[in-house]
């Protein structure tokens, strides 16, 4: 009888891996967060100047979700990274995501953007149209720290190309996290900003308890 139980209990265990084959876990976070005292010595280091002109400015300059290797691009595996679990591979078919921005979990990769946390205009207007059009690859499609995010595709596109001064993301809790993801990203990549965006940049930073 104890055999026969053991068997029935093994035979469960090994069902409920097969159906679990496929659904893999993630780190569900971008790498790479600075710390409070380094974002604020890397906001001091920013270069203050007026915002640059978006004359010639094309999304096109940016080539974005570059392949990756293995049938994988950098949307992809965005998706991988920040999913709380993930089914497929590329393409990514189904999981779980908790948008960082509004707080909203969705289940379809189709509800789900990869938002650029300093968006490809801004990143023209502050640097990057005197960049080759290979740098800008790089920029676009950078994995190295805290540069993409998987939100919610409504939040991302109300954000669309604004910086701190005029958009912030509408949890509340996320400004913290969002303030040093942005001061990061322009650090990492020499990119100027506006006397308005830094005072906005530096107000969420007071939030942050670490």
């Amino acid at each position: 009888m104890l055999k026969k139980s053991l068997m029935f209990i093994f035979a469960l265990i090994l069902s409920f891996t097969a159906l679990q084959f496929d659904l893999q876990t993630a780190a569900a976070f971008p790498p790479g967060t600075p710390s409070k005292s380094a974002a604020q010595s890397q906001l001091n280091a920013l270069t203050v100047k007026s915002e640059g002109s978006m004359s010639g400015y094309s999304r096109t300059l940016f080539p974005h979700w570059s392949s990756q290797g293995n049938g994988c691009d950098t949307r992809q595996l965005v998706l991988q990274r920040d999913a709380d679990y993930y089914s497929g591979n590329c393409p990514v078919t189904s999981g779980k995501w908790y948008s960082y921005f509004d707080g909203i979990t969705v289940y379809s990769p189709s509800e789900i953007d990869v938002d650029h946390i300093v968006p490809l205009a801004e990143a023209w207007r502050s640097g990057a149209s005197s960049w080759t059009t290979k740098k800008r690859q790089e920029f676009a499609n950078d994995l190295s720290g805290p540069h993409l995010i998987a939100v919610t595709a409504s939040v991302n596109r109300s954000k669309g190309d604004q910086d701190p001064s005029t958009w912030q993301p509408p949890r509340y809790s996320a400004h913290c996290a969002y303030a040093k993801w942005w001061i990061n990203t322009k650090y990492s990549w020499d990119l100027s900003l506006q006397s308005s965006e830094k005072s906005s940049l530096q107000t969420m930073l007071n939030t942050c308890s670490y």
